[in-house]
């Protein structure tokens, strides 16, 4: 027996949500997929705020109907007024901030939180303007043009240089840069687009040397798998492996022509670039500076069979400081104070020591010599007699 209840005549009847039927649920969605593709949908002209919200909408609508397309989704051309309304519809659930998007539309800070946000921008502000990145430059000028509005609304704490890396390019990076300046140079800067692409799809590529300061210059076309772009003290530079011996080396990008070509359609893959990259900076830390050493060298480096010579420099004041402070300057340092001063109770000297394997000695007596007169090589002989030579030519021009 079926019992049947009577209807409540005081219930409400329930209302219908505006985007209760399938081609409006489906025309949000999809308007939601096409901010989170598209960051900045909406900006008619790049580097422009737009000049009125029609104009933005007419992006955003192309957009769109390229993304039901992609998708297989029927979807009728609707009007600015339509999107309009959804985008309203985006505000008042919080999706969309409560701001003028006249640099485009993007969705919260994607994949950061905002204090994580305002710490990516500091490096990324740093290695655009300091290291001279010109593809992180762009990166950098279109996220603060899409987010001026949540600085605005930060009073302009989101961009402020809390932390900043001050370590300068010396040498021009930026091909726009260099051809406004009318200082266009033939480097590999110019191929920056293509040589990234190589380096993540593991490409063998030829590059052409101009110049190279370790250990002599050897100017020429030459074959590598590309590793990764470094930033070291004053310039960028390129780790590559020699395809045909495994030989792992540096150059600096300006020293390198503007000529990228790819040798292989397909590449070995990220995993072998991974085990490459990893032996090129054990031997950075083993090492001092970024002279890899020559083929038969670096083979026993890595083998395992390679003497490390013990270097042995005694620093005095002031820069003996300095020398204490720097508790991880190398892996293998060790650091012994010296006897004090009884009077002042200063220390009179302090020795570094640090294990190294021959080719990073010339790079590690440029480093002393920035201590002049307040540095004494004592070990091993050889390089305490280049030290000696040195000085004494030294002297010799102030005479």
């Amino acid at each position: 027996m079926n019992i049947v209840f009577p209807r409540n005549p005081m219930a409400k009847r329930p209302s219908l949500h505006p985007y209760a039927d399938r081609a409006s649920f489906e025309r949000l969605l999809l308007l939601i997929a096409t901010i989170i593709r598209y960051p900045g949908v909406g900006s008619a002209t790049p580097g422009q705020p737009n000049p009125d919200g029609h104009n933005a909408l007419e992006q955003v609508r192309s957009r769109l109907l390229e993304m039901a397309a992609e998708r297989n989704i029927p979807f009728a051309d609707y009007s600015i007024h339509t999107l309009r309304k959804d985008l309203l519809t985006l505000r008042r659930y919080g999706i969309l901030d409560q701001r003028m998007y006249r640099w485009g539309y993007y969705l919260g800070t994607g994949a950061l939180q905002q204090a994580e946000l305002q710490m990516a921008l500091h490096a990324l502000a740093s290695q655009a303007v300091y290291q001279g990145d010109p593809r992180v430059r762009q990166v950098y000028q279109t996220l603060e043009r899409r987010l001026r509005g949540l600085d605005l609304e930060l009073g302009g704490e989101l961009f402020y240089p809390v932390r900043q890396h001050l370590n300068r390019v010396i040498v021009h990076t930026d091909p726009e840069e260099m051809m406004a300046l009318g200082k266009s140079q033939d480097t590999l800067f110019h191929q920056l687009e293509v040589l990234e692409q190589a380096i993540v799809s593991g490409q063998r590529v030829e590059l052409v040397r101009g110049s190279n300061r370790f250990p002599v210059n050897r100017p020429g076309p030459f074959e590598a798998y590309p590793l990764q772009l470094l930033y070291h003290n004053t310039a960028w530079y390129l780790i590559c492996e020699d395809p045909s011996n495994g030989h792992l080396s540096t150059h600096r990008m300006n020293r390198l022509k503007n000529y990228c070509r790819l040798l292989s359609s397909e590449g070995r893959g990220i995993e072998a670039q991974k085990q490459s990259l990893a032996i090129a900076h054990q031997l950075l830390e083993n090492g001092w500076g970024l002279f890899l050493g020559e083929v038969e060298e670096q083979a026993a480096e890595r083998s395992g069979t390679l003497v490390y010579q013990q270097v042995k420099v005694r620093f005095f004041p002031p820069v003996s400081h300095l020398i204490l402070e720097g508790e991880r300057r190398h892996i293998h340092q060790k650091v012994v104070p010296g006897p004090k001063d009884p009077t002042t109770q200063q220390l009179f000297y302090v020795d570094y020591q640090v294990k190294l394997p021959p080719r990073s000695l010339q790079e590690f007596s440029l480093w002393v010599n920035q201590a002049l007169d307040s540095a004494q090589v004592l070990a091993p002989a050889e390089l305490v007699e280049q030290h000696r030579q040195a000085a004494q030519r030294h002297f010799q021009r102030y005479t």
